[in-house]
């Protein structure tokens, strides 16, 4: 019998010469389609947080400061037997910011139940993560301060006292996506949600980009790209209905 023998050029021989180009083709587009159902997987959580925080927190807040207001008669901080309709009016200096421990105490003296938070006695602080996986701190308070709004003539903007929610601490992926939910919109200039740099600036007639973006380091406005960094934030003001 003729001995077998194994060709040089025979199958053996063409597994020993590596991938072909298809088969390297074929495992790019394999790590290319992980690749980007991790970022859209990212992406979604993120959103999911960002609905999340929108819910339980700003909207608890806002759901709070209603119940107040429909439960006494008059926004937190105020006189109660002179009411001035607006926050903290009755503070030895009307206008000041009411937050902290004085706002949770008032909140629950009226019997208001107050969103989670971040925890016990820190009902006005919530810990989310920004874009590149740090973690931000997100804080409230609530105020009387000037708020541009139209005037009696056309393309004429007034400023009126407004009772806001200041939220301190907010990314620029945060705030475009409250603003979505809360005006339709992302615009920094109108709205009920606003920056604070554009929200009594009665001489912008054109609505505005938020000041920020997710690709600035915290602390600074100029743009680094650096995954590792702390992402810039702002503060938002959101108006209140009364």
């Amino acid at each position: 019998m003729t001995p077998f023998h194994i060709h040089p050029h025979g199958a053996a021989s063409r597994r020993q010469l590596g991938f072909s180009l298809l088969e390297l083709s074929v495992v790019l587009i394999v790590i290319g389609l992980l690749l980007g159902a991790v970022a859209v997987g990212r992406d979604l959580q993120r959103s999911a947080a960002n609905q999340r925080l929108s819910t339980d927190f700003i909207q608890g807040w806002q759901l709070a400061y209603e119940g107040f207001f429909n439960g006494v008669g008059y926004p937190p901080g105020d006189n109660p037997t002179a009411p001035t309709g607006q926050v903290n009016g009755n503070a030895a200096t009307p206008g000041t910011e009411l937050c902290g421990a004085d706002m949770i105490n008032a909140f629950l003296a009226a019997g208001i139940r107050l969103p989670t938070g971040r925890t016990e006695g820190q009902q006005d602080r919530y810990v989310y993560l920004d874009s590149n996986g740090n973690p931000q701190e997100v804080r409230v308070c609530f105020q009387s301060r000037d708020w541009a709004e139209p005037g009696a003539t056309g393309g004429v903007f007034v400023s009126r006292k407004r009772n806001i929610m200041v939220v301190r601490g907010v990314t620029f992926s945060l705030a475009a996506a409250l603003d979505q939910q809360i005006d339709g919109r992302s615009d920094a200039r109108f709205g009920r949600w606003r920056d604070i740099s554009f929200a009594n600036s009665i001489a912008e007639l054109n609505g505005q980009a938020w000041p920020l973006d997710d690709r600035m380091a915290f602390g600074s406005t100029t743009v680094t790209s650096l995954d590792e960094s702390q992402v810039a934030i702002t503060t938002a003001l959101f108006q209140m209905m009364r």
